[in-house]
């Protein structure tokens, strides 16, 4: 699926320009009065997927082109989005909380503020084959676990197995990047992965794979992060806050209608990134429509209690070179209410 990314990348770009230059016109910018529209360009965090629906949303019914934005979304480059928005290359993209961390402190802290949370809650955890004793984390002990070698990633899964009472020395750790993580489970490459369940746990379902999974946020509510994240350029919420209100705006009801309408999302989606699986980002469509908001009352509010537990326990930890002030790195100023 994410094979060919550069030329999927140009062609996306092209039909998202094509659409917007085609809404655009039919009526004042809402965010400035005027006739005038603005380019913004939105750094994805990878190839297209349910995440992103309410991009896609928002362009294809002009939420975007009323507002007076064309937007031109582009995918990252290999060290993320964040480095291309804090330069001003893009005013806006694509992170996580977590990898975000290391960006917000320090001499070299990059310029960006998360301005939204895309998910309300974190739905990543574990997952592995049924019976086999990891529908806890204790299970993991002396099984295999596949692991990129990240320091934040190491610690949550260290911290959840020990918990609960298991010996994180004892389990396995394979330095790999699954793909595909049906066939891992499959083969058993693997005994267990670190997954989003809104994607490759609902696509085992379709595959008709059983399995065990737990939830980070489940074993320790410190975990319960925002994955992902929308963040902005400072200069551009500095200077040009009423783009950032008005992108906002329009994104708010792209979400918004993929969680009324997740079987006309899902084809929009699959219109915009013709290498998806229509199924597959039916179902994912069809679970995320209760995640993107939750149990809140706006789309995009980040908790700052939460914000702020999870970036203190890094601290705590020593997974990040200083301590992150609290209230760093978001803003829920630029959401309509």
């Amino acid at each position: 699926m994410f094979k060919n990314r550069s030329f999927k990348a140009l062609v996306l770009v092209l039909v998202l320009m094509i659409n917007c230059f085609a809404l655009v016109g039919c009526g004042k910018n809402l965010a400035t009065g005027s006739d005038e529209s603005r380019k913004i360009t939105l750094v994805l965090d990878w190839t297209p997927n349910t995440n992103h629906t309410g991009i896609y949303v928002a362009v294809e019914k002009g939420y975007f082109a009323q507002e007076g934005i064309i937007v031109e979304v582009v995918q990252p480059p290999e060290d993320g989005a964040e480095v291309l928005v804090a330069s001003g290359k893009a005013e806006l993209g694509i992170s996580f909380q977590d990898t975000l961390a290391p960006a917000l402190i320090g001499e070299d802290a990059l310029e960006v503020t998360a301005v939204a949370a895309i998910i309300q809650h974190n739905t990543s955890g574990v997952i592995s084959r049924k019976g086999e004793g990891m529908d806890r984390p204790s299970g993991m002990e002396g099984k295999s676990y596949s692991t990129w070698n990240g320091s934040i990633e190491l610690a949550m899964i260290e911290n959840v197995v020990e918990a609960d009472g298991g010996d994180f020395s004892k389990v396995e750790l394979i330095p790999s990047t699954v793909t595909d993580e049906v066939s891992a489970l499959n083969t058993k490459t693997t005994d267990s992965i670190w997954i989003f369940y809104g994607w490759a746990g609902v696509k085992m379902e379709l595959e008709g794979i059983e399995t065990d999974y737990f939830a980070f946020k489940d074993i320790n509510p410190v975990f319960d992060y925002y994955s992902p994240v929308l963040i902005a350029n400072n200069d551009f919420l500095a200077e040009e806050s009423e783009y950032a209100e008005g992108f906002l705006r329009a994104l708010k009801k792209g979400y918004e209608y993929a969680i009324e309408h997740p079987e006309e999302a899902a084809q929009i989606l699959c219109d915009n990134a013709s290498e998806l699986d229509y199924d597959l980002v039916l179902a994912s469509q069809q679970y995320l429509a209760n995640e993107y908001k939750a149990e809140v009352d706006r789309w995009g509010y980040i908790d700052p209690a939460r914000w702020n537990a999870f970036y203190n326990w890094l601290s705590q930890e020593g997974l990040v070179e200083d301590t992150i002030p609290e209230n760093t790195g978001f803003s829920n100023d630029y959401l309509p209410e």
